[in-house]
């Protein structure tokens, strides 16, 4: 399968109906900004982008540095508006905030004042559920990401791993439609990161919901997600790819990196990621002479 192919089938796999539609549709996206480094000029970031996640469906985004993947997942979230395009959740254009999703961020999210339990809670309190019941679900949610016993830890007595678990924890516990992931393991050692995969997988087995994944790790996409998409080189990057990933499911993240098809997999999207790392980088290193970058 072709790379044009690859993206048909995907489109295919993702396409919306009245009946059953997208979890998230970004139509058209553009997103443009005022530029830093010349006052009066603007900057666009992602151009004529077009994404679709059904579903149910694991997706993840990956591309060089800069080219647009977090601002896809600040549109998804409502953070961002777009500059063009239409944004549709489960059939409705997003208008304000993203009621129906959770977040997780790259960077620490915890509150350092409160404990594991408290912070996990912490969107419930915002719901106003009672104390009692945010405790109890609290408590429930950190068993299922392996933090029982820790439930009265602080941030800062916690390994880089356990935060990330508490993170996931307090995302889920609001048990939103559509998770937004922004390089949630990309910090941890490789060990831990793959502990977390497989939990992160675990979980999402259990209630098959939409997932927007962004991950500058090509292995961790493929072994994770149904789909996944390659975003261009900056500025004004936009979908050029889009690879459907038949791997069968139940997966170990580890094991699954040893089977023929995902390396077959992991060869057609770098054909196809390659090039525009090496943009990014040019881009990023323009004093550098071209046979420095050189394929």
């Amino acid at each position: 399968m072709n790379a044009q192919q690859a993206s048909l089938s995907a489109q295919d796999a993702s396409a919306g109906s009245a009946a059953n539609p997208d979890a998230l549709s970004l139509q058209g996206v553009r997103v443009t900004f005022l530029s830093r480094d010349q006052p009066g000029q603007r900057y666009t970031a992602v151009d004529a982008t077009d994404l679709h996640i059904a579903s149910g469906e694991f997706v993840s985004v990956v591309g060089p540095t800069g080219c647009g993947k977090s601002t896809l997942l600040n549109i998804a979230a409502g953070l961002l508006e777009p500059s063009a395009g239409r944004v549709e959740v489960f059939g409705k254009p997003l208008q304000g905030i993203n009621r129906r999703a959770g977040y997780m961020f790259q960077t620490e999210s915890l509150m350092p004042w409160r404990s594991a339990r408290d912070n996990v809670a912490a969107g419930l309190e915002f719901r106003g559920l009672p104390p009692a019941l945010r405790e109890e679900q609290a408590n429930a949610w950190l068993a299922r990401v392996g933090l029982a016993g820790f439930e009265d830890r602080f941030p800062h007595q916690m390994s880089g791993g356990m935060r990330k678990r508490t993170a996931l924890a307090q995302t889920l516990i609001l048990d939103p439609d559509l998770i937004l992931m922004d390089e949630p393991f990309s910090a941890l050692d490789i060990q831990t990161r793959q502990l977390m995969e497989n939990e992160l997988l675990a979980l999402w087995s259990a209630k098959r919901k939409a997932v927007l994944f962004i991950t500058h790790d090509l292995d961790e996409a493929i072994a994770m997600s149904d789909r996944v998409v390659v975003m261009s080189a900056g500025p004004a990057s936009r979908p050029i790819g889009e690879f459907v990933i038949d791997l069968p499911r139940p997966r170990d993240v580890a094991e699954i990196r040893l089977e023929a098809r995902f390396n077959a997999l992991h060869a057609a999207i770098w054909e196809v990621l390659r090039d525009e790392v090496l943009k990014g980088y040019r881009q990023q290193l323009p004093g550098l002479p071209p046979q420095a970058l050189a394929p």
